[in-house]
């Protein structure tokens, strides 16, 4: 029998993802009680395989995860939420392990990364890949990220590009990217603008396809093919805003999927953003297209 076809092939990093939740932020040399902790696997590539994957469409993933116990439940949580992690490389190293505070109330989160492994150009084996309807990056691994860019063009792949905040540089793959979506505090720094339509403007001389640019609860502006939307975001009881952005990318990635246009891809993603925020973690609040349905069919409050 054929494999199935495979609708989005992600690359990127994986960190395990312990949070706490505070009443509010310490002190430095403070000690305080936790009011709630959460495990689960993170990383934005990851985060949406697996909220593609709960909205009904096949994903893979390409990572590097140590042969340790944080890796074998990154690649546990993987598995049993039907995400392909056949071309998931395990080293002799520490996996990477994310871990944070969670302010109750505003929801607000500060988080600290230490990531030993890396995706190197070698550990993609193209021969043994399908070939997706959609290949979603994030950058951290520039010399892979541009092989997987390229070999996308060649395949006749989308590729989606998302980033959070101003770390390495990333431009070198804006040329072969057709959804390019970043936060607001990239947009911003890398453009040394301040609104996102003048960003948007800059980053169309960079990047020949659509862009957005995301902003929380002031919504997100997008452009394409000349023409140019503004989303607001869902009110929700703001629980956690841990990887909002990544859930945002997923509903815009859903829609993309079911061949909608940029107005409602921008609607898709601010709802499956703001359905997240009402859970803690990364992943456990992304929704089925159930939830995602009765969701929008409430007519859910907008900010401003």
């Amino acid at each position: 029998m054929p494999e199935p076809k495979l609708d989005c092939l992600g690359m990127g990093i994986i960190p395990l993802d312990l949070l706490f939740g505070v009443k509010k932020y310490p002190e430095a040399g403070q000690k305080i009680d936790g009011t709630w902790l959460t495990i689960q696997g993170g990383g934005p590539v990851p985060n949406v395989m697996i909220g593609l994957s709960r909205l009904g469409f096949k994903s893979s993933l390409i990572a590097v995860i140590g042969d340790d116990i944080f890796g074998q439940l990154t690649l546990s949580e993987l598995k049993s939420e039907k995400v392909d992690s056949s071309q998931i490389v395990i080293k002799r190293k520490t996996s990477a392990v994310a871990a944070g505070f969670v302010e109750e109330g505003s929801g607000r989160r500060t988080l600290v990364l230490e990531r030993q492994l890396f995706v190197e150009p070698k550990d993609i084996k193209l021969k043994n890949l399908r070939a997706p309807r959609i290949i979603h990056l994030d950058g951290r691994d520039m010399a892979a990220t541009l092989k997987l860019a390229r070999w996308a063009k060649k395949v006749g792949a989308l590729v989606s590009f998302g980033i959070g905040s101003m770390r390495n540089d990333v431009s070198a793959v804006f040329e072969y990217v057709d959804h390019l979506v970043v936060a607001d505090s990239y947009a911003f720094g890398f453009t040394k603008t301040t609104n996102a339509r003048a960003a948007i403007s800059k980053l169309m001389k960079l990047c020949p396809g659509t862009i957005v640019v995301t902003a929380g609860t002031d919504g997100s502006t997008g452009c394409e093919s000349g023409r140019s939307f503004w989303q607001p975001a869902y009110k929700v009881k703001n629980v956690d805003t841990t990887g909002a952005g990544d859930a945002f990318h997923t509903g815009y990635l859903f829609g993309l999927l079911k061949g909608k246009d940029l107005k409602e891809r921008l609607r898709l993603g601010a709802a499956v953003a703001a359905i997240k925020c009402s859970i803690a973690g990364s992943r456990a609040g992304l929704p089925n297209v159930k939830k995602l349905n009765n969701f929008l069919k409430n007519r859910p409050k907008k900010y401003a």
